[in-house]
């Protein structure tokens, strides 16, 4: 797709996945407005700091708010929605934030594409939505799982989506990332998380180390994105975002000791650890049908994305609060 003069609209652009996307659309030539959580100090999150920030039309609400979200879609042709509450722990805690975030703001971005009139809707959907692996490499036709109440709002707007798409004929196409990771995340992730910690102490905290992961830099999720809206052959489909690899989390922790250099000793912090039948054991994508319909595959090794990864968390390490276990 040729993105200049396309007009873009990012729903959670001040996020971890959501800043870098806004600024590949920027980059790409597209007219971009970034829907960022309105907060009371007037901050928009990592674009705060964007080189591009002068380039980018950013726009304060909340995703709840219809009113707000359809003011932000007047003009636009392409949404890309990826506000959501996506810490899997305080879901436990807080399920009836999740509803509110993840179903109805999802709804209100629905509805206000279908009244604007959009060209295309790409909706952020997550591979916690599968669940624990009944077989791998897992395809889009995988049965749907919901292990944590995140994961349960998550299916309920990929749902949502469906349903618009073949009640209303709106122009949607689900992208379902598996784990990105790279500058930015917070750490309620894992990768900053052992990072972090391997930067800043003597003794790493984790929690349940036999899990596998499926791990892609977010670069690369970012283009998948892109690549999933200039696709005619995805409107209506599910496109797996992943790498086609895993590693376990015990793995990960060794590769990523390695890289920093450091002298650490793991150990298992059991509130870190999921209920045992929330715990997603096995992630591993079968990415085949984002290849064939869009053209898009993953550029950027592990080894590569954690080094890149950890050069910015090493630069940016006072963002850590690498003593407290952030939910």
């Amino acid at each position: 797709m040729n993105w200049s003069g396309k007009r873009a609209l990012v729903t959670g652009a001040g996020g971890f996945i959501g800043s870098h996307l806004t600024e590949q659309l920027v980059r790409a030539g597209a007219t971009t407005r970034a829907f960022v959580h309105y907060n009371a100090l007037g901050t928009w999150g990592w674009l705060e700091s964007s080189d591009l920030r002068p380039h980018i039309d950013v726009v304060a609400g909340d995703i709840r708010d219809y009113h707000s979200v359809q003011s932000a879609m007047q003009g636009i042709d392409i949404v890309f929605h990826l506000a959501a509450l996506i810490a899997i722990p305080y879901s436990y805690e807080a399920p009836g934030s999740y509803v509110r975030t993840n179903i109805e703001g999802t709804l209100n971005v629905l509805q206000a594409a279908r009244a604007c009139g959009v060209q295309r809707v790409v909706h952020t959907s997550t591979s916690e939505v599968y669940g624990t692996a009944h077989y791998v490499p897992i395809d889009e036709k995988h049965p749907l799982q919901g292990q944590s109440p995140y994961s349960a709002t998550k299916i309920g707007a990929d749902k949502l989506a469906e349903s618009f798409h073949l009640s209303f004929d709106l122009p949607v196409v689900t992208v379902r990332p598996f784990n990105t990771y790279g500058p930015r995340q917070s750490s309620r992730a894992i990768i900053p998380t052992l990072i972090s910690q391997c930067l800043s102490h003597e003794t790493v905290q984790v929690g349940n180390l036999h899990p596998t992961r499926d791990l892609n830099y977010v670069r690369d999720t970012a283009t998948g994105f892109m690549a999933a809206a200039a696709s005619d052959a995805a409107i209506g489909k599910v496109l797996n975002i992943g790498s086609g690899r895993e590693i376990s989390i015990g793995d990960l922790a060794q590769m990523i000791i390695l890289l920093t250099g450091r002298n650490v000793e793991l150990v298992i912090d059991e509130q870190r650890t999921r209920p045992k039948k929330s715990e997603v054991e096995r992630l591993l994508a079968d990415n085949r049908l984002a290849r064939t319909l869009t053209g898009w595959e993953p550029q950027v090794t592990l080894r590569e994305g954690l080094e890149r990864t950890i050069s910015w968390v090493d630069s940016n390490l006072s963002a850590y609060k690498t003593n407290v276990y952030q939910r």
